[in-house]
């Protein structure tokens, strides 16, 4: 796992697009990209987003790929994850619509729904980088603690403090709907890169329990420390509980130029 700990929120945005715009060139015309929603990512989508109106990134025939979905919204729902993909990541990026995947969580039968999902991921030919966020608990997706790290996607139930978090986004906390469709750890592992995104001080010790803690179900995001090539791009406050940010910060600091992410974007 590679840390690499910015100056400032800007810089976690601008790097980390650097490193989704590096793995998208290198894979051709046609990348698989994971897409999660929430507040961590969307600077990285705007940095993206500068980049295609500069011309200095085509996605128009890459895929993506959200990590979950409400189950039990109305279609077309404003806080729907596939309303929320739509105005965050198709339109800025340049997406073609029809190329977007978001789990279908009005679907009358949620199992087939989910196998479904797993078959397109796997039509696409997989997941090139999954950007993720993590939760104060320490889920990503909505794999809450105790999901299985070989898990799928899936139909779970969202726990109090995720739907207290997520409740800002609705006009009141009873709004929140209480389960969701979600890519499992597993389909997250499965992917060739992964890339998580944290900012502020709140996230600082979930951010700690992911990177040093031990890899256990109560804290999902930690299985990453089992992935390849898993790079987790932090701001300050957001690294602010780790034991290891110096050693972290004089490892990026030392990095040959060649492996840097910006290389010809």
């Amino acid at each position: 796992m590679e840390v690499v700990i910015c100056p400032d929120a800007a810089e976690v945005a601008r790097l980390a697009a650097a490193k989704v715009a590096r793995v998208a060139r290198d894979r051709g015309p046609d990348p698989v990209i994971g897409v999660a929603t929430g507040s961590s990512p969307v600077a990285l989508y705007e940095q993206l987003s500068a980049m295609v109106r500069a011309g200095r990134l085509d996605l128009s025939t890459a895929h993506a790929f959200a990590l979950d979905e409400y189950v039990g919204l109305p279609v077309g729902h404003p806080e729907s994850y596939a309303e929320v993909i739509g105005r965050t990541v198709t339109e800025p990026l340049g997406l073609d619509p029809a190329r977007v995947h978001v789990p279908d969580g009005a679907a009358s039968d949620l199992e087939a729904a989910a196998a479904a999902y797993e078959q397109a991921i796997l039509d696409a030919g997989g997941v090139d980088i999954q950007i993720l966020g993590i939760g104060a608990n320490g889920h990503i997706g909505f794999n809450e603690p105790t999901s299985s790290l070989a898990s799928r996607t899936r139909i779970k139930t969202l726990t109090a403090r995720t739907r207290f978090d997520n409740a800002r986004f609705f006009a009141s906390a009873g709004e929140v709907p209480t389960h969701c469709l979600t890519q499992g750890l597993g389909t997250i592992m499965a992917a060739r890169e992964v890339l998580l995104v944290a900012q502020g001080q709140a996230k600082a010790d979930a951010v700690a329990a992911v990177v040093e803690g031990p890899v256990t179900a109560m804290v999902p995001g930690s299985v990453l420390q089992l992935h390849q090539h898993a790079t987790v791009i932090i701001d300050p406050d957001a690294a602010g509980a780790l034991t290891l940010a110096d050693y972290y910060r004089e490892t990026y600091e030392r990095k040959p130029a060649w492996q840097r992410y910006s290389k010809g974007i």
